[in-house]
């Protein structure tokens, strides 16, 4: 009788064991494919060629945004911006990438506007918040092309950046995301 439970048992114990007993060569691998994914999903950076604002950039901003009067172009190192007066009535900038695709666009905002728990955050460890700058990038979720604000890459996602000093009274630039998670981002170079 024992036997017979024993060779029940077995085939259930080496199916346990083979699944605790991962190869490492595997997990590793595994590792290296998920890091290649994420790296192909991330579009890096071109510069762009030329000092005139691309003629697409203009067409693709008025499927974007409409035919909006008054809009002022630039190019820059990495992008064509295009400032201009929103729908809300908030000052604007968009921002268009070598591909003429929209990469996000970023906004003014108030200390007000940021997450509750980033608020408590930033009062309990910094003393100028009150007056301190915001700024909200709202992301392009369709163009994976990264974004530089602060002359700092980062990967391409909604959030706010405050301006403010830190205890040796350096310019910084604390990063907040939606769920209102703060981190620091820069220090300002003036």
């Amino acid at each position: 009788m024992k036997r017979l439970v024993v060779l029940m048992a077995l085939p259930m114990l080496i199916a346990i064991s083979a699944v605790y007993a991962q190869d490492p060569l595997m997990a590793r691998a595994d590792k290296r494919e998920i890091r290649k994914e994420k790296h192909a999903e991330k579009k890096s950076l071109r510069a762009l060629k030329g000092k005139d604002v691309s003629y697409e950039s203009t067409l693709h901003f008025v499927r974007d945004f409409g035919n909006i009067p008054d809009v002022t172009w630039q190019r820059t190192a990495y992008f064509d911006q295009a400032s201009f007066i929103d729908k809300d009535g908030k000052p604007t900038t968009a921002f268009y990438d070598d591909q003429a695709n929209l990469v996000g666009t970023t906004t003014p905002a108030k200390f007000s506007d940021l997450p509750p728990a980033a608020q408590r955050n930033i009062e309990k460890h910094y003393n100028n918040y009150g007056d301190a700058a915001v700024i909200f990038f709202d992301d392009n979720e369709f163009n994976q092309t990264n974004m530089i604000i602060y002359g700092e890459e980062f990967e391409d996602e909604d959030n706010y950046f405050v301006e403010l000093r830190d205890n040796q009274n350096k310019p910084i630039v604390l990063r907040v995301t939606p769920e209102g998670e703060v981190t620091y981002f820069a220090e300002i170079r003036r």
